[in-house]
């Protein structure tokens, strides 16, 4: 059952990584690209149409992380302590701090995305977008490299 809810996990976080990376490149991207180039593409799409999905996929991501954290605790964790993947385990630390200020962020973030004007450039919404842009980054990461070191299913 676990390996199950952790492929879903995966899953699920790697669209959320798809919807906020696209997000962060279109409220970076410069207005005056050029009109068929790579950035200019992404700013075709309004930014703040992401924003209900984001919310909604992080909130999915961290509960269903939630329930995954149980039996890495008493699985992995062990294992790792006793080959001694201190440095691991620290980043995987740090990732659960993360996105719980993630997830503290997530109603400021709603409420700036839902009150932008069409094409309206606002820098609170891109400060949020890119703290939350790094925080889903690192959790992805961090939570492969992990898996990567103790392996799936172990």
């Amino acid at each position: 059952m676990e390996s199950a809810l952790l492929i879903v996990h995966g899953l699920v976080a790697v669209v959320l990584l798809g919807a906020i990376t696209h997000q962060l490149l279109a409220v970076w991207a410069p207005v005056n690209a050029r009109p068929r180039s790579f950035l200019a593409r992404f700013r075709a799409v309004e930014p703040a149409g992401y924003a209900n999905a984001i919310v909604a996929l992080y909130v999915a991501t961290a509960l269903m992380g939630a329930i995954v954290y149980f039996y890495f605790k008493l699985d992995i964790q062990p294992s790792l302590e006793r080959d001694r993947h201190w440095h691991a385990l620290g980043y995987f630390d740090l990732k659960e701090d993360f996105v719980a200020i993630g997830a503290g962020l997530l109603p400021a973030y709603w409420v700036c995305w839902r009150g932008r004007a069409a094409g309206e450039r606002g820098w609170t919404e891109a400060a949020l977008t890119t703290v939350l842009g790094f925080i889903v980054w690192w959790g992805f990461l961090i939570g492969h490299v992990l898996n990567d070191i103790v392996g799936f299913g172990s």
